[in-house]
């Protein structure tokens, strides 16, 4: 913006801003607003977030953040790249991309093919959706000094974003190297975005502590990234605009905790995915342990999670009587009552690339699916040491002309099952029951049972840490959502299972 000063001038169309030399002014395409978007705009900080409430104008600054080093010199190579999570979130991108960059560059071009803005000089702009974390191959090997990302807490974990680190460069000396992105609290990234910028911004501050010496997990060192903290009171010209903004945001919102992030941009809310505060890939993910080295004092069973055009769900699980395993130096099941999901089996699609087609099932039939269980359990050698799990009460079903039920086809194949628990209550509670085993496990000085999985439980680790929360029942998980393990997971660890003790038998509660 040079040297000139701003001034915002009342007019017919709003809130004008006016660009101020000495005794020279012009109207400003675009100028930032006092605040927030300032600091923003000349933040020198490689990895920025800007976020807030809903209002502060945090996309138009993304994008006039690009749009500042274009005609700088740098032509082609300044190139960038601005995402959101799906393609029909990009519309409102490039929406305010066109109101605003042919004003401030009145030769730029948009692509609306291949949505790419390209402007005199030979700078560019790519408008791209990441919808999938194996998005990334599309980009495997690309070079942009910018890359920004729009409302971040969309994605429900960070290796989209992490991945895009390896193409955040140039080969040209000087040039900026930027990644930038938006956020409001709340969405199913809440938690991991909070975590990584460490929010909230104590006070009343507009910037917050530029976080040094991070290291990725392979102990290379992450560049060093900050928060700026915008408030919808500071976009006037919105409020001057549109007087009832705020009260629609009180009227939109689902709930009080999606009231407190929008209205005032709290990040000290319950919100994000159901387990991605308490799941540790570190902690919670084990080495694959023959089965035959299981102690025999350790519970064997299984759980179900009915589909056929949906998913199904098979988990194989061990529970631990305080007797420790010991493998590759470490012991394991050091506390009675520790589960361990040994082995899984997940009917799901996969394409002819060899990626999942998430809730997509197999639709096979119950006594293909009982089948399977048995050739698996054969094959493993515990065929016989497997007990009875609880599984979807909806396989006892019958149909309308009283045929057999689910239930009954896979007990003609030796697959038994027990009920599981779906009294009132019992889903959020199964879900309360999950999060406390995965925390408990994480406390290296625990008293409490935890859950750990075998490196062989894939879709597990793919589906569960991400299970997002339901939007107006927060502890609840979003039923949209691919929850079929995390659903048999609950089931397992709801189940009452009867134990011998000393003396007379007694009832053992799972969790």
């Amino acid at each position: 913006m040079g040297e000139a000063a701003v001034r915002w001038d009342e007019t017919k169309a709003g809130l004008v801003p006016t660009l101020v030399r000495g005794k020279l002014e012009e109207t400003a395409a675009w100028a930032p607003q006092p605040g927030s978007q300032v600091a923003w705009l000349a933040c020198p900080v490689t990895e920025a977030l800007y976020e807030g409430n809903r209002g502060p104008g945090k996309t138009d600054a993304i994008l006039i953040d690009y749009l500042q080093h274009v005609n700088q010199g740098f032509k082609e190579e300044w190139r960038g790249i601005l995402f959101r999570r799906t393609y029909k979130e990009l519309e409102d991108l490039i929406g305010k991309a066109l109101k605003w960059f042919p004003r401030v560059f009145p030769q730029a071009q948009y692509n609306s093919s291949s949505h790419t803005w390209k402007f005199p000089e030979g700078e560019s702009l790519k408008f791209r959706h990441f919808e999938r974390d194996v998005d990334y191959n599309h980009y495997h090997g690309h070079a942009y000094p910018w890359i920004g990302w729009e409302e971040l807490t969309n994605w429900p974990s960070d290796k989209p974003y992490r991945s895009m680190f390896s193409c955040s460069r140039s080969p040209v000396p000087g040039i900026p190297i930027k990644v930038r992105s938006t956020a409001n609290p709340y969405g199913v990234g809440h938690n991991w975005v909070k975590a990584r910028w460490k929010l909230p911004i104590g006070g009343n501050h507009v910037i917050g502590n530029i976080i040094h010496g991070a290291t990725n997990p392979d102990g290379s060192k992450q560049p060093d990234r900050v928060a700026v903290h915008g408030r919808l009171a500071e976009n006037r010209i919105l409020l001057h605009a549109d007087p009832q903004y705020i009260a629609r945001i009180r009227e939109a919102a689902r709930n009080p905790q999606e009231l407190k992030a929008w209205l005032h941009g709290d990040w000290n809310i319950v919100a994000g995915g159901m387990f991605d505060d308490v799941w540790d890939d570190n902690v919670h993910i084990i080495p694959n342990i023959p089965f035959d080295n299981i102690p025999t004092g350790w519970y064997m069973d299984r759980s179900y999670d009915h589909g056929q055009s949906a998913p199904f769900s098979v988990g194989w699980w061990v529970e631990s009587n305080g007797e420790p395993l010991l493998h590759g130096g470490k012991e394991y099941g050091t506390k009675r009552g520790d589960v361990f999901r040994i082995a899984e089996w997940y009917g799901v699609r996969f394409d002819s690339k060899g990626e999942v087609l998430p809730n997509e099932g197999l639709n096979l039939l119950a006594t293909e699916i009982a089948q399977g269980i048995v050739d698996r359990e054969e094959r493993w050698g515990i065929r016989g040491r497997v007990q009875p799990g609880p599984a979807d009460t909806q396989i006892y079903n019958t149909d309308s002309s009283g045929g057999k039920s689910v239930a009954d086809d896979m007990a003609k194949h030796g697959v038994v099952w027990t009920r599981a628990d779906k009294g009132p209550g019992s889903r959020i509670q199964g879900w309360q029951q999950v999060r406390k085993y995965l925390k408990h496990g994480k406390n290296p000085m625990r008293e409490e049972p935890g859950i750990f999985f075998f490196e062989r439980c894939d879709q597990t680790v793919r589906t569960v840490p991400v299970l997002p929360r339901d939007d107006k029942i927060l502890d609840d998980v979003n039923s949209a959502a691919e929850d079929h393990i995390g659903d048999e997971m609950r089931y397992r660890l709801r189940k009452k299972r009867r134990t011998v003790e000393i003396g007379a038998p007694r009832l053992v509660a799972v969790g």
